[in-house]
């Protein structure tokens, strides 16, 4: 068995120290040197005894001139590598043990998971009305989901959160998801909006839009699920790995509610200019969940964003709304009618053209803003919100601060307001 180092007291340092001065210890000069260290006899020999046992001296052959024992300083480094050899070597080739057991193991697994498709398809003959299994780590669901995709017939609808998605993970994805459109297979896919700002995100975005794949955004979307031709679905699993869904009412429902977000989001544009609506959008979302008392660390990361973006939004909402506060401008968003999305799904296509009755198709007098007198923005059909009373966030925001000062005059009405404007100075 390999020795380990000896632990050396202060008397053997000296010594060693000693030692390497004077190049060489013999035996007649060891009082010598437990003189000239301040150690006593006893000490010197101990410490002799574990200078000779950590290998710090080296015994030197006689020689005819020199017939006597002599003890040579040997370095720390030189030492450690005399006595560590042994047990190094034997770590290494343990290492080396553990290493090829590893490797042995995982071609193991592999093996294993190999034979999942196996099993899941003699699943679903057994039980034709629907299962749901569960693939145990990341390996088998990268294996299953190149087999389902392979042999992919129609349709994949993917849906996938966060903001940013790995340079890796789209580097593996492109060729494959260029490769199901090639075949012409469909392709339809929810991202979150701040994808849209995201380079890496949104070229591979775009490289997929052009190759025929259909991609729309919204603030929110279903975490990471897969469906392939309307019979399987892959969900995540918190304990790791992926559900497969193949039960049909489970699946309806997933369809549903996808197709519910499709209808929804927004077509993913390109261009310099494609993300503004985007961004106003974001910022609609951020303030309805801060009327809500949602804090900016739960927003950032519901909308896929980082938490200095978040913040830097709730600031500009603050400013343009006239609040000193998040709560503040909460409770004014929500007297404004704010929180409450004004936009309603776009009609199907074959949807018939809803005919006017005379008396009511002749719009009449537009209203005016009460702060400026420009005309209010027109209320759009269907909209379920209280109608806008200004016509920008800005004159929304004079009018309150003007509401809330003690010495606010009543504000003018439209007719003496234009009269004094075409007054000569």
């Amino acid at each position: 068995m390999a020795r380990g180092i000896p632990e050396l007291g202060s008397a053997a340092v000296l010594l060693y120290r000693w030692t390497v001065v004077h190049e060489s210890l013999t035996p007649a000069a060891l009082s010598r040197a437990a003189a000239e260290t301040g150690i006593s006899e006893d000490e010197s020999h101990r410490a002799l005894d574990s200078l000779l046992d950590a290998c710090l001296l080296q015994q030197v052959p006689a020689t005819t001139g020199d017939p006597g024992v002599r003890w040579q300083p040997v370095s720390p480094q030189a030492a450690a590598g005399q006595l560590l050899s042994d047990r190094d070597a034997a770590l290494r080739a343990q290492e080396e043990s553990l290493r090829t057991q590893r490797r042995q193991i995982q071609e193991q697994h592999d093996g294993l998971a190999a034979l999942m498709p196996v099993y899941l398809q003699a699943r679903q003959h057994a039980f034709p009305q629907g299962t749901i299994d569960h693939l145990p780590d990341k390996f088998a669901v990268r294996t299953l989901l190149t087999q389902v995709i392979d042999s992919c017939r129609s349709e994949v609808l993917v849906s996938k959160d966060g903001g940013a998605f790995p340079p890796a993970a789209l580097r593996e994805a492109l060729p494959r998801d260029l490769a199901l459109l090639q075949r012409g297979i469909t392709m339809r896919s929810l991202y979150q909006h701040a994808t849209r700002f995201d380079q890496p995100t949104r070229t591979h975005a775009e490289d997929l839009v052009a190759a025929g794949a259909q991609i729309r955004t919204l603030p929110e979307v279903l975490p990471q699920m897969i469906i392939v031709d309307q019979v399987l679905a892959l969900l995540p699993a918190r304990s790791g790995g992926a559900l497969i869904i193949r039960e049909p009412d489970l699946l309806s429902y997933l369809l549903d509610v996808f197709e519910r977000d499709w209808a929804h989001a927004t077509p993913y544009a390109t261009g310099p200019h494609a993300a503004h609506g985007v961004s106003q959008a974001m910022k609609q979302t951020i303030l309805v969940m801060l009327a809500k008392g949602i804090k900016d660390d739960t927003i950032a990361r519901r909308l896929g964003i980082s938490l200095r973006t978040c913040r830097r939004h709730v600031s500009e909402l603050l400013e343009t709304l006239g609040a000193r506060s998040r709560f503040e401008a909460g409770v004014i968003a929500e007297r404004q009618g704010l929180t409450h999305h004004s936009a309603s799904p776009p009609p199907p296509a074959h949807a018939p053209a809803m005919e006017v009755a005379p008396d009511t198709a002749r719009p009449g007098p537009a209203p005016s803003c009460p702060a400026c007198g420009a005309s209010l923005p027109a209320r759009t059909p269907g909209s379920t919100g209280r109608p806008a009373r200004y016509c920008s966030p800005k004159c929304r925001s004079s009018a309150y601060r003007i509401r809330k000062s003690p010495r606010a005059a009543l504000p003018e009405d439209n007719s003496a307001r234009a009269s004094r404007n075409q007054s000569p100075a």
